[in-house]
């Protein structure tokens, strides 16, 4: 016979599940059964108003030929170097923070306040910063240094590095804080350590900080590169129409282009799941070889 649940049991099970079903349902509703469809959809032609046609693997085909397509993807790995540079300034910053100096709580959260401001509000005060003709900017370079400063937003060969500088300015504070939190949770010996061996600070830095801090480095890493590569915010404010000469497009805005601009849903569906495919790989490939570098107590 079946060992019955006593009735206390019976209720805490109906209240495990009261709580579990509706994060559960909701999964399923808003985020397994979109993925699924957008399976489906990439093979069909959808313009979200007549009914889907079967086309097999074109969108895929027409993908792989489309110009603009292969520029959002030079695009988007472009803006992955300012990953590297975010960590060399993040770090620093770290480094400085870690003092214990009177009102280093302020600094702290006034470094941390770009990553939790309104990224539309943002963006839209950088598109006035960077303007060519009465931006901050330029008006810096030309008061102080007597430069003309470039059109960063109207020209193909200064958007990218304008998406970088303000990708730096609201990320670095995130990265800050982690490096941070790294750099608290180092014993003091191993520095004790050094130092009798007489190590100065640069040795310090190149062969106690920053090898015991790899893990950071490597989520930071990983979550940097799949940040990148989902961006859209600031390009559908900053880069209107992907920019000049589809500059400033990455592969995020492209399939919203094609989405939601020229409503071909099923195109978009494949774009989508190529910039899946290419995460994903990308991110195997960092797993893969993090044993290599990445030292674990």
């Amino acid at each position: 016979m079946k060992n019955k649940l006593p009735g206390y049991r019976k209720k805490e099970l109906w209240w495990i599940y009261s709580f579990v079903l509706p994060p559960v349902l909701g999964f399923l509703i808003f985020g397994l059964a979109p993925i699924l469809y957008s399976i489906y959809m990439s093979f069909h032609h959808w313009d979200m108003l007549s009914p889907p046609e079967w086309i097999g693997l074109a969108n895929y085909v027409d993908l792989l030929k489309d110009e603009k397509f292969y520029k959002s993807i030079f695009n988007t790995f472009y803006l992955l170097l300012g990953i590297p540079i975010g960590m060399v300034v993040s770090l620093l910053l770290a480094i400085l923070m870690n003092r214990k100096l009177k009102g280093i709580s302020v600094m702290r959260t006034i470094y941390y306040l770009p990553v939790i401001s309104p990224i539309i509000a943002v963006s839209l005060l950088w598109q006035w910063i960077l303007n060519k003709d009465y931006g901050l900017l330029n008006n810096f370079l030309w008061q102080l240094f007597g430069i003309e400063g470039p059109n960063w937003l109207g020209e193909a060969d200064w958007v990218k590095p304008s998406l970088i500088l303000i990708g730096l300015w609201g990320g670095v504070g995130g990265t800050m804080v982690l490096y941070l939190a790294g750099l608290q949770s180092i014993s003091s010996t191993y520095y004790e350590a050094a130092e009798i061996d007489g190590a100065g600070g640069w040795q310090k830095l190149k062969t106690i900080t920053i090898p015991l801090l790899t893990p950071i480095h490597f989520f930071v890493v990983v979550m940097g590169v799949i940040g990148t590569f989902q961006s859209f915010s600031q390009i559908y404010v900053l880069a209107v129409d992907g920019g000049p000469e589809y500059s400033g497009a990455t592969i995020v805005y492209y399939i919203f282009q094609n989405a939601f601009a020229y409503f071909n849903m099923g195109y978009a569906s494949a774009g989508a799941w190529v910039l899946g495919l290419i995460i994903f790989l990308i991110t195997l490939v960092q797993f893969k070889l993090s044993d290599r570098w990445v030292y674990q107590e």
